[in-house]
This record gives structure tokens, sequence and C-alpha cells, in this order.
């Protein structure tokens, strides 16, 4: 039996008719580019992550952008992120003119090393962009404490953390604006691509609503204060996220039962190495990496046995051939390095039934034997 990496297809059959009934309201009502469907999902979400307000976003990747954008990143400044993240993160930072400078990554939490940081901070740094990977939270008590120090601007990317949390504060709120993505197999996900920012600072979130929108302010159709984009969120894409979002707390707690579930059978397995989680933290699991010798062997294993899997990921930022200007040569970033040679994503969604678990803790057994 194929066990795949994500199931969209169960959710989708759980709650069948209540997200057709999202998509028809917004063909029944036509408000297809902004309206009321966006408005209220940027109510629900930042109200869910506790944030004062939203701006819905094309995908996470826009979020990003505008967050530093509507932050004042620009040509001639610097923002520090890690170099184990997906290509988004460092295309946002590009694509403001600004430079990329990376971090290392704490061992077993795969997030920004707070040890690490001030050493990387010189004079053109203006913000620090961690990543919450895997639904991980970063240690950001320590983060924000190094940038308040040094006058920095603080971003957090959300895009695989929703509903995560850290010394009692959902991510996202903690920086001056937190970027997620609704990617489809988020752990809230759209039916196509979507994302948001979230913020207090209403000048922030003024200016990144404005940028969105062909650099308009809200009402004035053909009145342009900036020269700004098209990333809009669509009606339809609100209207699922709306449909989906009061499962989230349930999904997120059914991944962890899922993640228990593995662990007590991984009790028993050698050869590999199980994600930390931060005591101080809730660990949302969007994805459950793990670490084994001779990876590309196990992988080709585990596959031949019907299990899907991947990896997250497998070439670090600073050493892929489209961040070449940026100088960095192999062994500048030690820990990014040597996990992203290990690391292995096995199949979690909330729908994983023990069976399944059962097999795929059987097959990876199998797999690594051996190697």
């Amino acid at each position: 039996m194929h066990i795949p990496l994500v199931d969209l297809e169960r959710q989708y059959l759980a709650h069948a008719p209540e997200l057709d009934r999202a998509i028809r309201e917004v063909l029944q009502a036509c408000a297809f580019i902004g309206g009321p469907f966006v408005s209220r999902f940027e109510k629900e979400w930042a109200s869910f992550c506790g944030a004062a307000h939203a701006v819905g976003t094309g995908n996470g990747t826009n979020a990003l952008y505008l967050a530093l954008r509507a932050s004042g990143v620009g040509p001639g400044d610097e923002v520090l992120t890690v170099p184990n993240t997906f290509i988004a993160t460092a295309e946002a930072i590009e694509l403001c003119g600004a430079r990329v400078r990376f971090v290392d990554c704490e061992p077993g939490y795969y997030t920004m090393d707070p040890t690490l940081l001030e050493s990387a901070i010189t004079p053109a740094t203006k913000v620090v962009l961690p990543v919450h990977l895997y639904g991980q939270p970063a240690d950001m008590h320590s983060l924000m404490a190094v940038a308040k120090r040094h006058g920095l601007t603080v971003i957090e990317d959300c895009a695989q953390a929703h509903q995560a949390m850290i010394d009692g504060r959902r991510i996202g709120t903690i920086g001056k604006a937190g970027c997620f993505s609704f990617y489809p197999g988020k752990n809230l996900g759209a039916y196509g691509d979507a994302g948001a920012l979230i913020s207090d600072d209403a000048g922030l979130v003024e200016k990144a609503a404005m940028l969105r929108d062909h650099g308009r302010a809200k009402g004035k159709k053909y009145e342009h204060d900036l020269s700004g984009f098209n990333f809009r969120l669509d009606g339809l894409q609100a209207s699922i996220l709306l449909a989906k979002l009061p499962h989230l707390p349930a999904w997120t707690e059914r991944r962890r039962e899922r993640v228990s579930c593995y662990r007590e059978l991984f009790a028993s397995v050698p050869g590999l190495t199980l994600p930390l989680e931060r005591p101080n933290a809730l660990h949302v699991y969007h994805l459950f990496v793990v670490e084994v010798e001779k990876r590309d062997v196990v992988l080709e294993r585990l596959t031949a046995q019907g299990i899907g899997c991947g990896i997250h990921y497998p070439i670090p930022l600073h050493v892929q051939p489209a961040f070449r200007h940026l100088g960095y040569r192999e062994g500048d970033f030690p820990v990014a390095e040597a996990t992203s040679k290990r690391i292995l994503s096995l199949p979690l969604f909330p729908e994983l039934e023990d069976t399944e678990i059962a097999q795929v803790v059987g097959a990876l057994s199998k797999a690594l034997a051996g190697v």
C-alpha cells in the first residue's frame, strides 16, 4: 500500500460539503478579487494569531517581500536569515534590492542559532528574518534580545508554522511582522497560491496593503500613491481558508498525536535521530523530519516500499547556483550543510492512520538495516 507524504484528497473528502459551499458562495457573489471574503479572512486570521491586522497576499513570497519593503528595506541594506530554508525567504530579500547574509542553524531544532547572530551583524544590517522551520518556533526570546541591542527589525517567516507558539505567544506576533504561506500542502492550505502577513504596526500594514494593490489606497480605483504590484489574495482562496480555519486547532492536535505515535514506535529503531522540541514552545509539525546516515540510500529503499518521503531541503541556499554571487563557500555553515545530507521528511497529515504509521516505521527500520 502506498502511503503519500501528504494526502489532500482525504482532507477534502472529510470536509467536502463545507468546502464546496465556500467555493459556491464566491461564485454566486462574483467577489473574485478582494471583496468581502478577503476582508473577512484578514480579520479572522489576525484574530486567530493574536495580531491587530492581517494583509492577504497572493502567496507567502509576496507576504515576505511586502513586510520587508514596508519596513523600509532596500538597496544597501543587509538582511540576516538562515541557509536551510526554501529559496523564497532569500528571494524576497533580493527583490527588495538588499543583500542576503546567512546565519547557521541550531542542530536538532533547525532554526537560527542565536549564539551566532551577533557576530553576523554589520553596520549595513537592517532586519533579522528567522524561519520557523518545519513548524518549530525559532528561539525568539534570544533572537529578539540580540536584535533589540542592535536596533534591528525582526520579521518572522512563519510559512511552515501556522498556530505555533513560543513563550505563550503565537509566532508572527513577536517581531514587527509575521509572514505566512497558505500553499495547499501547508497546515492551513488554500486550493492554489495564497499568503498573508500579520502585524500590530498600522503604518506597515497600510503600506503593505497599498503595495499589494498597485500602490493605491482602499477605495481609490485609479489614484496611485505608490508604484506597487498585483500581489492580491483572491476571493476563492480566502473563502476556502475561512472554511478550513475552524479546523486548524484539531488538525494541529492530530498532527502532534501522529508524531507521538511515530516517536513511540521509533523508540526501538536504531540509527535514527528524531527532531527536538523546544520545552517552551508548541511545535506544530508541518513536517516530521528525522535524520539518518546514507539518506539517499534510505530514501531509495523507502520509495521502493511505497513510502512517500521528501527532503526539505537538500541544498542549502548559500551553495545554490542562484546565490553564487554572495561569495559563500561549502563549509561556511557546517550545521546546515551536515543536516542537509541527513534529513528525511516522513509522511505526516492529520488523517494518517496508526496502521500507516506502523507501516512507515517498519519500512524505515528495514531501509536502515545495513546502511
